[in-house]
């Protein structure tokens, strides 16, 4: 029998993609289904393509837009995010995909873990929001965590079959976006038009942004600190342009294991999806005939300041992840809006770590607090 899933942020990138992995493999996966913000338009093309049970619109104004008589006889179009987490829990769906940007994607993931679900995760937000209470939910509930990250789900593949004492760190690579090698000073003017060109992947605007800046990078290593249950220590960065090597493991003997495929969000999202087995799907293959080499580099974290906050949060946790989040979330949407320059997101989100309450052990509605403040500290907030 395929698998049955949700798809939380159908609309977006990974959402898309996921659906392109559904119908390459119909006997593998029935999409059961599908929510989506505002596009509604774009959530009705889904439903007549692959005709889920349930359809969500979580914008108000889009689910009053949005033409019920227009969608398919087997889809029933709902409202909401409690509708959405009522979703996830149901039980005729095995595995949630959550592919919501930002903060946003915590109820959804959260609901699901709650019931006990696989929850294929392309929401990095969520763990560095609150990993140790999404960890510690689902281990209680029994449910599993499956990465879509690219980088993540490298190391979960480099991971396989090995013991935790076995590990001396794992490396994540970056792209190093559209301004590796530049300077500080020729980042001053860098408008969004520019930072959004991004060399390699085709990506949501926020998350194109945080690859310019490498809080992208940042955010990751907290998500690989709470998935893989690591110190901040054994976690490292380094660039790789041409975006093949995805992540490596280095282990206690020396032995270096890496994953290597095209730049295509294709692969880890059917990994997830298909686990444990691997199966012939639409992902593309490298053509090792064309390629001349592989290069690395360490990142430059005087210029690209943001990934030396990932690892700080990493390694001090607490409210400290929800507090970065947060911080970023709005200090992005201000650069894209031009009220503050790019090398000013990382100072932002350094004001809000420096001066924001830390709680070492804070609970969700403590975390969401932590949250809100950010978000209020950053657009209030005046670049020097």
């Amino acid at each position: 029998m395929p698998k049955s899933i949700a798809i939380l942020g159908s609309t977006g990138s990974i959402g898309t993609s996921t659906l392109d992995v559904a119908e390459a493999l119909p006997d593998e996966i029935h999409v059961v289904g599908l929510v989506a913000h505002r596009q509604w338009e774009m959530l009705l093309n889904q439903c007549w393509k692959f005709r889920p049970r349930v359809a969500i619109l979580t914008d108000r104004e889009a689910f009053l837009r949005a033409e019920l008589a227009e969608f398919p006889k087997e889809t029933q179009l709902q409202f909401g995010e409690d509708a959405a987490c009522s979703l996830v829990q149901s039980t005729d769906i095995e595995i949630v995909v959550s592919a919501v940007v930002g903060a946003a994607g915590l109820n959804g993931t959260w609901a699901a873990l709650e019931a006990g679900k696989t929850v294929a995760l392309a929401n990095k937000e969520t763990l560095v929001l609150a990993g140790q209470l999404v960890m510690e939910l689902a281990a209680r509930r029994g449910a599993k965590l499956l990465p879509v990250d690219s980088e993540h789900s490298a190391i979960f593949q480099a991971l396989c079959g090995a013991k935790p004492h076995e590990v001396a760190r794992v490396v994540l690579t970056a792209s190093g976006g559209p301004f590796r090698g530049k300077t500080a000073s020729e980042l001053a003017g860098v408008t969004p038009e520019q930072a959004l060109k991004h060399p390699t992947w085709v990506m949501g605007r926020k998350i194109t942004i945080d690859s310019a800046t490498l809080m992208n990078k940042a955010l990751e290593v907290i998500e690989a600190r709470w998935l893989f249950d690591l110190r901040a220590d054994q976690i490292d960065a380094i660039v790789h342009p041409e975006s093949i090597v995805h992540s490596f493991v280095e282990f206690t003997d020396g032995s270096t294991l890496a994953q290597l495929s095209p730049p295509d969000m294709k692969l880890p999202i059917q990994y997830a999806l298909t686990y444990p087995e691997r199966i012939s799907g639409p992902a593309k293959r490298i053509q090792w005939s064309e390629l001349r080499g592989l290069t690395f580099e360490p990142p430059d974290r005087e210029t690209f300041r943001s990934l030396g906050l990932g690892f700080e949060v990493a390694a001090k946790g607490g409210t400290c992840g929800a507090v970065l989040n947060a911080a970023n979330e709005a200090a992005v949407a201000r650069f894209l809006n031009r009220e503050i320059g790019f090398l000013d997101i990382a100072e932002a989100c350094r004001a809000a770590l420096d001066h924001h309450t830390y709680d070492p052990t804070p609970t969700i509605p403590g975390l969401l607090a932590q949250d809100r403040w950010a978000r209020q500290e950053v657009a209030r907030w005046i670049p020097s």
